[in-house]
């Protein structure tokens, strides 16, 4: 991104450079100079907007992250639809938006990956939130006779626990293995299956 002296300096647009830093450095490598520099700007500017390196780090982050909660938010909230069947759809749209991720943007992955590392609040607050929406998908089939729980919260934590290889950054590496797809059809089938009333 070539810096243009009229464009303000905000915060969105120190993300958006910083993503491109992260893209051509990796997590590791990049600093606040760097996008300063690539910013036009000092290194000054950019800490008066995030106090920090890891603090911009989480705000990439997040904003990252939140791309996913919005989509699977439709899943989740879908006015139409079995509750098996919304499970389903969410844990499909999960994994392949993770796998996407993973494959097509490999030092943002890194970056998220770095985060989970650290126990960050960020990736704390995504995983709370997708396991929110997976507890009010079971939460209407329990309401509507199709899915037994007598626990939500912990079924939902059960669910996402069970299916963790397919959306865990640890596993990243398996997702490209050519069996990977029925691993998942067979995992999904045997956990819905087993909340089925």
């Amino acid at each position: 991104m070539a810096p243009t002296a009229a464009e303000p300096l905000t915060p969105e647009r120190i993300l958006e450079t910083t993503e491109e830093v992260l893209r051509r450095f990796g997590p590791t490598k990049a600093t606040v100079v760097d996008v300063a520099r690539a910013l036009g700007v000092s290194h000054g500017s950019v800490y008066r907007h995030f106090p920090s390196k890891a603090a911009l780090r989480e705000a990439v982050t997040d904003r990252w992250l939140a791309k996913s909660v919005v989509m699977l938010e439709e899943i989740a909230s879908a006015p139409t639809g079995s509750a098996p069947s919304k499970l389903e759809a969410w844990l499909e749209a999960l994994f392949e938006a993770k796998r996407r991720k993973a494959g097509a943007d490999p030092e943002l992955f890194a970056t998220y990956t770095v985060l989970l590392a650290e126990n960050s609040d960020v990736v704390d607050r995504h995983l709370t939130e997708l396991i929110e929406q997976l507890g009010r998908i079971i939460a209407e089939g329990v309401a509507d006779g199709s899915i037994s729980a007598s626990d939500v919260p912990a079924a939902a934590r059960a669910v996402f626990d069970a299916t963790g290889r397919f959306h865990d950054p640890q596993y990243a590496a398996d997702w490209s293995s050519p069996t990977i797809e029925t691993e998942f059809e067979a995992v999904t089938s045997l956990v819905i299956r087993g909340l089925r009333a």
